[in-house]
């Protein structure tokens, strides 16, 4: 997965951070949560979508999302993954179980991503909005021995979006449903990207959980001049990178303001990606 499921994977990411049923924050209101996302990953989808294994990787960042209204129709996002670490397994023999390749590790900060976004529409149960999303280099894109343990790709991109939803009843439990679709431009040689993704959540225990599933696609144009994969692993960095995704997230509220979240992503098809799922878990702070 990517950081925008990452997202995927985010996403992701950094998308789908905010699990209730609304699409813009209010003026001083906001949204904010504190998470962990994992991903292991021993095999990977090709360059043309088979399933081959990889040495044993892990891919690990603390990060903290935040949405803040300025106004009743304007959100400033951020995304800012101030911890993220590479990993590889020690490679061992399978005949004689000696060490072939020592394991390593690389930290370091990882890509952030900052924005806004306008609700341009609202009116009754739909609303839809806009956003614009800059994902800054400030990861690593050359780390450790061999320069495959990123942290970051290297590239400033620029992810225009733009969403419609809908919340209402559905045989009196709450629930919402939205669709968003988007171009993300990036630089350095990395090929542009086309985004599609829906969600839909439904309310129980008297407003106290959220249980929300969904659905991202990443389409890349291939007009970069970047090869398509910088190594064998199906780096979530590489250029050309391709999935569809499914997710499944429960988001629970301690109280009016305060929650839990847990949730697991995993593309069920793809190109130069991690073909294992990932796994997020936090606490958010939902000022309404």
């Amino acid at each position: 997965m990517t950081k925008k499921i990452i997202l995927s994977i985010s996403l992701a990411v950094l998308f789908s951070a905010n699990t209730t049923a609304q699409w813009s924050k209010g003026k001083n209101k906001g949204y904010y949560k504190l998470s962990a996302w994992y991903l292991k990953s021993d095999q990977h989808y090709t360059d043309t979508g088979a399933i081959d294994p990889n040495v044993t990787r892990t891919q690990f960042n603390t990060n903290l999302y935040a949405e803040y209204g300025l106004t009743n129709t304007i959100d400033i996002i951020g995304y800012v993954p101030f911890f993220s670490r590479t990993a590889q397994n020690n490679q061992v023999s399978g005949t004689n179980n000696t060490t072939i390749q020592k394991g390593e590790a690389f930290n370091s900060i990882g890509d952030i991503d900052l924005g806004a976004r306008y609700a341009f529409l609202k009116k009754g149960n739909w609303a839809a909005d806009v956003k614009l999303l800059f994902g800054l280099p400030t990861g690593d894109n050359n780390g450790g021995s061999d320069g495959s343990f990123q942290t970051g790709d290297g590239e400033f991109n620029q992810l225009l979006t733009t969403s419609l939803g809908y919340s209402g009843l559905f045989k009196d439990i709450p629930f919402y449903a939205k669709t968003y679709i988007g171009i993300n431009n990036r630089s350095k040689g990395f090929s542009d990207e086309f985004r599609f993704g829906l969600e839909g959540g439904l309310n129980f225990l008297d407003k106290k959980l959220w249980i929300i599933s969904r659905l991202n696609i990443v389409k890349s144009f291939k007009n970069g001049s970047l090869n398509a994969q910088t190594n064998v692993q199906g780096s979530i960095f590489a250029n050309n990178v391709e999935y569809t995704s499914y997710g499944l997230e429960a988001a629970y509220y301690l109280t009016k303001k305060i929650g839990i979240s847990a949730s697991v992503d995993s593309a069920f098809s793809g190109r130069i990606i991690a073909a294992n799922p990932s796994f997020s878990g936090g606490i958010f702070l939902d000022i309404k």
